[in-house]
């Protein structure tokens, strides 16, 4: 009898090689400029092989940010005190760091990939599902009322914008050791509006 583990290491095995294959066809060619059967070729597996991991095309670069899709949720949900004090604390431990996810990195191939995510407005729509599902997630975490839908809404939305600025700025030039300063600043104002601004219920102990 086979090993589930051994499955399931495999499986992941091939998620990460074709994903890692397409990128860096994509990364060189431009995403629209890669059809699916070329990204299956190098690879070599069959097409319906591929669609079998990734059902679309945008599920080959979009992968790669798979693993933060409930990061929000995971960390109120694994807080034992406020909710946005430990989504803030999460926040800039990860800009400490230089947590892609926070547009802090100027590692070239994060740049890369962040160039190729925002500039093809396909990945972009792709993106934006990724978020409602890790905003419903929040949602979930916060009560799953109308007023935690609102606050996970605020929440996802300061999160976006905050990352955003940060790999706009680096994109454009500025070093890691000058934006982050600005960066920590930004991200302190924007969970203070939070914080003073949600529901007691939200902002005070996390469920």
């Amino acid at each position: 009898m086979s090993d589930p583990g051994l499955r399931e290491r495999k499986k992941q095995r091939m998620y990460e090689t074709v994903s890692d294959i397409a990128v860096r066809l994509f990364m060189e060619k431009g995403f629209d400029a890669v059809s699916v059967a070329e990204v299956a070729a190098a690879a070599e597996i069959s097409k319906p092989t591929l669609f079998r991991y990734f059902p679309a095309k945008e599920d080959l670069v979009l992968y790669r940010i798979a693993d933060h899709e409930g990061e929000a949720a995971r960390v109120v949900a694994e807080a034992e005190g406020a909710a946005v004090e430990a989504l803030r604390r999460h926040f800039l431990e990860g800009l400490e760091r230089g947590d892609p996810v926070t547009g802090l990195s100027d590692h070239p191939d994060v740049l890369a990939f962040h160039s190729l995510l925002y500039g093809t407005p396909s990945l972009v729509a792709r993106a934006h599902t990724h978020q409602e599902r890790s905003e419903a997630a929040l949602a979930e975490v916060l009560g799953g009322d109308l007023d935690a839908r609102l606050a996970a809404g605020q929440i996802m939305a300061v999160l976006r914008v905050l990352a955003l600025e940060n790999w706009r700025r680096i994109a454009a030039g500025e070093r890691v050791e000058d934006v982050r300063p600005d960066a920590v600043a930004a991200a302190e104002r924007a969970f203070g509006w939070l914080a003073a601004g949600l529901p007691p219920h939200l902002s005070g102990e996390a469920r």
